[in-house]
């Protein structure tokens, strides 16, 4: 005996939440496209290493941006035969390849910043300033358009995050600019590249963990097993919780599989059983779908956590 539990939200508003979201990151995109080329011509012009950083990690905005408003349109697809549980892992996959690209674009910037504080060459901290002003800007109004959208799905936090990263840079690059100015001390350009370049991998760490946690189908952090499988055998009737699995589809939406035993009760009893426990979870660890077999009580039966490859083995002795 099965049964799945979804929250009460309807797919018209899913759908109208979506399209928003995605008119939301179409206006990021070509902002920033277009805030991008100026500042990498800006940053030729005035030798910054800062504004040529910046513009580089603006280019890594466009296309995170572009790859989320992708990942958006496809999370909107039905499920199918051959996608059961729909499109929702694109967002991760994408969250995961933005993350990805931030580490190593910021290894390439430690690089360069490298041999630019041995010998730092002049710059013409004037643009530096004005550009950087422009940007910060810019980068503020890109990222509040994917702010509340982002507080819910891990793709378009990456992206959230991608573009408060640039905040953070392109500040630096208009305090190194005045520095500079004031100073001529040429050396604070690279300096702040490298600020710039640790801010990235600091942002881009916390993405990476979690997207790969979700990829590995790992328990939600926040889901303690050991009170979950406490609270379900409060529920009456339950006698027994075992082959228990939790893991995520997306950041919000989570999932959950468990045997349990009972009695060898009617099926309206057992029913009943199936309810309160996709009551229980849903409103206590967010568990949006749940699946749960009933078992009469009695026998050998599985350990909590149940070895899948242990089970295949056995199957095919």
């Amino acid at each position: 005996m099965d049964a799945a539990s979804d929250h009460p939200e309807s797919h018209t508003h899913l759908g109208q939440i979506k399209k928003q979201t995605g008119s939301r990151l179409a206006l990021s995109l070509f902002l920033t496209l277009g805030f991008t080329v100026v500042e990498a011509l800006a940053g030729v012009i005035a030798n910054s290493l800062a504004l040529l950083t910046d513009a580089a990690h603006n280019l890594t905005d466009v296309m995170a941006l572009g790859l989320s408003w992708y990942a958006v349109r496809l999370t909107a697809l039905p499920s199918n035969s051959q996608k059961t549980y729909g499109y929702h892992r694109a967002g991760i996959l994408v969250a995961l390849a933005n993350s990805t690209t931030l580490v190593l674009i910021s290894l390439g910037v430690f690089y360069e910043a490298y041999g630019r504080l041995i010998s730092p060459p002049p710059v013409r901290p004037q643009i530096m300033a004005a550009v950087g002003a422009v940007a910060l800007v810019v980068n503020v109004a890109t990222a509040l358009l994917v702010r509340r959208p982002g507080e819910r799905d891990l793709n378009l936090r990456a992206v959230f995050l991608h573009l408060m990263g640039d905040v953070a840079s392109t500040l630096g690059a208009v305090v190194a600019g005045i520095l500079i100015y004031f100073t001529g001390a040429n050396w604070l350009d690279p300096a702040v590249s490298v600020l710039i370049g640790c801010l990235i991998v600091y942002t881009a760490w916390g993405i990476l963990r979690e997207t790969v946690e979700i990829l590995l189908e790992s328990t939600p952090r926040d889901v303690d097993m050991s009170a979950m499988v406490d609270d379900i055998m409060s529920v009456d009737g339950v006698l027994g919780v075992h082959d228990l699995h939790v893991w995520s589809l997306t950041r919000q939406l989570r999932t959950m599989s468990a045997h349990l035993l009972t009695e060898d009760v009617a099926v309206s009893a057992g029913t009943r059983i199936q309810s309160e426990v996709s009551q229980l979870i849903s409103k206590r660890y967010n568990i949006s779908h749940a699946t749960l077999q009933l078992e009469a009580a009695g026998g050998d039966r599985d350990a909590l956590y149940c070895d899948i490859e242990g089970v295949v083995h056995s199957r095919r002795r």
